[in-house]
């Protein structure tokens, strides 16, 4: 992971990144006079984005975006920090320094910087020829507290952690060794984890979860992961779901379209983001009680496969009638909502790339979303959203959509039909619920197959930040 810290001086032999504006006093920044008089040339043909190279050192100039809004200044920046990482690999460079006076934007382009240099080269055989040069970030400015470059580190760590579970092939992190990443995690970060084999989940008759894992070979698991820190703001906790199928080949709804399983080692996306975002909570130590339910296991068409047809009866004893194996997210989403009832929350929320109706509504650029959680906690979520630019689009919630699950010999039906799939979906999530809730399809973007700035390719952690600032601001600081 690339490393943030704070320098107290600027070290001339090393690459320098200025934050400003068109007062800026540039050569009180560092800059030569001839440096200063090209940076002001440049300015007035309105770029924002500057390089200088004297010799063999670089510098960076990245100006207030000016935009409308902070949130869309601070995605300016962060791409800034995405354009800067490139020349500074291609460059060779190890370190770089980031000063200025505006502390967000200071952040923000470290930010960038860090998530844009995360590589997964696990299974590379020259890992030190292909890893990036970059592995140190300097921040020289006093208005940005320690604090804050504390916190920002340990956004990167989640972000990245999540980027790398989500990368992982399901040949190493199938639902076993999944769950004993989780509770490596919450050794380090001080959670309580608790790991649910099959015996278990058997006698809690989670029969979502039993149904998609009887085509497999490897045992289901249920994670339970807590942080309870002594002086938690809330009185009841909030609960982070995670769809967590580590493979999806579709059960016996075997995926038709070509190349539609190649990876579908990302649909355990959203356990990643339940895990990762309890993980950095707990290192950043805020005032917040959390927990995380991850239940996890492949989707295979093998053994004794659950089919189109079958009946399945969940958790709280709802009957539910099986019209595609390849609906099976929601099937084991819907065992650990049930579950959180026992716990009394006070929110809880679900992260699952749930389903290719949401990609195709919004595409990659944000997060589907629907729920029962009140106006007020909606516009707190949908802020956090701007504020990574993470941002939220809610769906239409009507109770009309229920009648597209109604189920002819069951309760309900764990598919809805040719429209309004993402939102079906939710409805059919909501069955199980009786607290406020809020449901997130991140199917669009989660997993990229081309480079999308900072974000990278593959995995992208795609909830993590969101969901951290959300507590961040939940918790009060």
């Amino acid at each position: 992971m690339t490393i943030v810290k704070k320098a107290k001086a600027i070290d001339n032999q090393l690459p320098l990144v200025i934050i400003g504006n068109k007062k800026t006093k540039w050569e009180d920044a560092g800059l030569s006079k001839a440096e200063a008089a090209y940076v002001k040339e440049k300015i007035k043909g309105d770029e924002k984005n500057i390089t200088l190279q004297n010799l063999d050192r670089l510098v960076f100039i990245v100006l207030d975006p000016a935009q409308d809004a902070a949130y869309k200044n601070a995605e300016k920046y962060r791409n800034a920090g995405f354009a800067i990482c490139g020349k500074l690999n291609a460059a060779k460079k190890e370190h770089v320094q980031i000063t200025g006076a505006d502390a967000q934007g200071i952040l923000c382009v470290a930010e960038g910087i860090a998530l844009s240099n995360y590589q997964f080269l696990k299974y590379k055989k020259d890992i030190a020829k292909e890893k990036n040069s970059l592995g140190q970030i300097h921040i020289v400015a006093d208005e940005v507290k320690k604090a804050d470059v504390d916190n920002l580190n340990i956004v990167i760590d989640a972000t990245c952690t999540a980027r790398t579970l989500v990368n992982e092939p399901q040949s190493y992190l199938d639902a076993l060794q999944m769950a004993q990443q989780f509770e490596e995690m919450g050794k380090e970060a001080g959670i309580k984890v608790e790991v649910l084999t099959k015996t278990k989940i058997e006698a809690l008759k989670f029969g979502g979860l039993l149904a998609v894992n009887m085509g497999s070979q490897t045992p289901p698991t249920f994670t339970i992961m807590e942080y309870k820190p002594a002086k938690a703001v809330n009185k009841n906790p909030i609960i982070l779901v995670g769809k967590g199928v580590v493979y999806d080949t579709g059960g016996l709804s075997l995926k038709p379209t070509a190349n539609s399983m190649d990876y579908m080692k990302s649909d355990m996306g959203g356990a990643a983001v339940a895990a990762c975002a309890i993980y950095g909570a707990a290192k950043m130590k805020l005032p917040v009680h959390i927990i995380s339910l991850i239940p996890a296991t492949d989707n295979r068409p093998g053994e004794n496969a659950y089919a189109p047809g079958d009946v399945i009866k969940m958790h709280n004893g709802l009957n539910v009638e099986v019209l595609n194996t390849d609906a099976e997210g929601r099937m084991i989403l819907a065992d650990a909502l049930s579950y959180a009832q026992k716990f009394k929350p006070e929110l809880v929320v679900d992260f699952a790339t749930l389903t290719g109706a949401a990609a195709m509504a919004i595409g990659k650029y944000g997060i589907v979303c629907m729920g029962t959680a009140p106006e007020k906690t909606k516009s707190t979520l949908k802020t956090s959203g701007e504020n990574v630019y993470e941002r939220l689009v809610e769906l239409p919630f009507w109770e009309e959509y229920n009648d597209l699950i109604k189920s002819e010999i069951a309760e309900i039906k764990n598919i809805g039909g040719p429209v309004a799939g993402a939102i079906t979906a939710g409805k059919f999530l909501e069955h199980f619920t009786d607290y406020p809730w809020m449901h997130f399809d991140i199917a669009g973007p989660a997993y990229l197959h081309g480079v999308d700035n900072y974000r990278g390719k593959q995995g992208t952690g795609a909830g993590v930040r969101f969901m951290l600032d959300f507590l961040k601001n939940y918790g009060g600081k």
